[in-house]
Order: C-alpha cells, then sequence, then structure tokens
C-alpha cells in the first residue's frame, strides 16, 4: 500500500466534504491517527490503509456517509439482519459498514472506482469486494455468493434512470431497495447552479418525480421518501426514497408526500454549511 496526504485521506474516507475542513480540523489538533497518535500536519503523508479517529466525536461508520442510510434504515423501518445486501457505489464502505452494524450476512461492495474501500472493510470476510464494476451491465450471475435481498444506492455522475432496470433483474420480487437521489446528478445541466448545487426546490420537486417515474417503469413500487440528515459533498441536499420490487409496473404508496419532505429538509438543513 502506498502513502497519501493526510487531508487528502481524510476527505477520500468520507469523514470531511473538503481538503480546507479537514486541514482545519488536523491543525486544531481534533485528529487521531495510528495507536490514537495525533495527527497536525494536513500534508504529512501516511499509510493509505490508516484509520482515523475524531478527537471527541465517535463516528459510529467508516465515513459519515453512513448516516445518510442508517437514517433511511431506521425511518423506513427496514431490516437487513442475516440478508445478503447489495451496496452500489461503496466508495470507502460508509453503506456497507451500516449494514454490517445492522446484522446482514453479506455485503456486495460494488463501484466502478478502485482502491476506495477502507481497509478494515476490505479484510472483512462477510463483503465481497466487486471494483472497478459499472453497475450498468451487472447481471444476478455476477453474485456468485447468493442473489442480493436487499440494495443500497450511492451513485455519482450517473442518473438512477440506469441504475434501476439492471437491478431489478437482480433482485427477486419483493427484494427492497434504498436510493440516495443526487439532485445535482439528476436534473438538466440548465438546472444546476454554480459549483454543482441545487438550491431551487421545484428543480428538487422535478427531480424527485422523475426518480419516482424511474422507479415505477423498472418495476418498483415507492414506499417512501425523506431527506438525507446531512448534505453531500457540494453541499447538495439530497433525498432517500425507499423502494420494493414488484411484478408488474411499480405504483406509488400514500405515504410519499414529496412537499412534505422538501419543507422539512430546508427547515432541518437551513442551518448546514
Amino acid at each position: 500500500m502506498g502513502k497519501e496526504r493526510v487531508d487528502v485521506l481524510l476527505v477520500c474516507q468520507g469523514l470531511f466534504d473538503s481538503r480546507e475542513q479537514a486541514k482545519r480540523a488536523v491543525m486544531a489538533g481534533e485528529v487521531l491517527g495510528k495507536n490514537s497518535e495525533r495527527l497536525d500536519k494536513p500534508g504529512q503523508k501516511i499509510d493509505e490503509t490508516t484509520t482515523f479517529r475524531l478527537k471527541g466525536k465517535k463516528m459510529p461508520y467508516v465515513s459519515r456517509g453512513g448516516l445518510k442510510l442508517a437514517k433511511a434504515l431506521q425511518v423506513f423501518e427496514i431490516s437487513v439482519k442475516d440478508k445478503i445486501v447489495l451496496d452500489i457505489g461503496s466508495s470507502t464502505g460508509g453503506f456497507t459498514d451500516v449494514m454490517l452494524q445492522n446484522g446482514a450476512k453479506l455485503s456486495y461492495a460494488l463501484d466502478v472506482g478502485t482502491n476506495q474501500l477502507v481497509w478494515q472493510l476490505r479484510e472483512d470476510p462477510r463483503v465481497v469486494v466487486m471494483e472497478q464494476t459499472n453497475f450498468r451491465y451487472s447481471k444476478l450471475e455476477d453474485f456468485t455468493a447468493g442473489q442480493p435481498k436487499f440494495s443500497s444506492i450511492d451513485v455519482s455522475f450517473i442518473s438512477l434512470q440506469l441504475i434501476f432496470p439492471p437491478l431489478a433483474e437482480i433482485l427477486p420480487v419483493d427484494g427492497q431497495v434504498v436510493a440516495l437521489i443526487k439532485p445535482q446528478f439528476e436534473a438538466g445541466k440548465d438546472k444546476v447552479g454554480k459549483h454543482g448545487i441545487v438550491k431551487d426546490p421545484k428543480v428538487h420537486r422535478q427531480v424527485i418525480q422523475q426518480v419516482i417515474g424511474y422507479a415505477n417503469e423498472a418495476h418498483f413500487d415507492v414506499l417512501n421518501l425523506d431527506f438525507s440528515p446531512i448534505k453531500g459533498g457540494q453541499g447538495n441536499i439530497e433525498f432517500l426514497v425507499h423502494l420494493k420490487l414488484s411484478d408488474r409496473p411499480g405504483v406509488v404508496s400514500n405515504a410519499v408526500n414529496i412537499d412534505q419532505v422538501l419543507a422539512m429538509a430546508k427547515q432541518e438543513l437551513n442551518t448546514q454549511e
């Protein structure tokens, strides 16, 4: 394994949204490395497999992104206990970590990139690492350790419209999904603002409606909707949608209230920077 700057690793592992935030935390003495050694130089190069701890803060998952799926499992009352699960867009492994901590039997950590999954998950016998894999072309037979019964989705630079159809061919009927809706990758370029941020609630509504349509077309029922408890890396409000695969064109539950979710997101997240 190679070495990398402390601030870069902190961002890559999902503990901070930007190198500037990571630098401030390091210089404030808030970042601990191997053997709880304090790291005070953002530019110091250390082992890429280093697991960090934030002083005074216990991060329950390997990345802050895990907080998103953790909320979804709780709010949507989803159990992954003893299930084989699929983490599409696994990155550093925050979602996989959440599912394993909630009793998942095994997780396929699938990502188009490489060398992003943190070492502790890469070495976990319950994790099947599927790097450099474009899910658009995945088939059921690719999942050799058993058919996944639940899937999480956290993808970037691609629309969920391209993810739902192949997933519908992999999960069993009644298989459940939590998908993270990222407006900046669903809206047209003309609706995405500076630095890739989507602020207009009207665009948020349009994006959610589009994604619901994509899900229904792929035979997924839309059971519920909520907002992510933290903003995305560029400061975007994101949304969580709960789906279940059907054997017919999908329908939308009465529990889905887009306007209410938008209002709650604005109220809860407007102080996040």
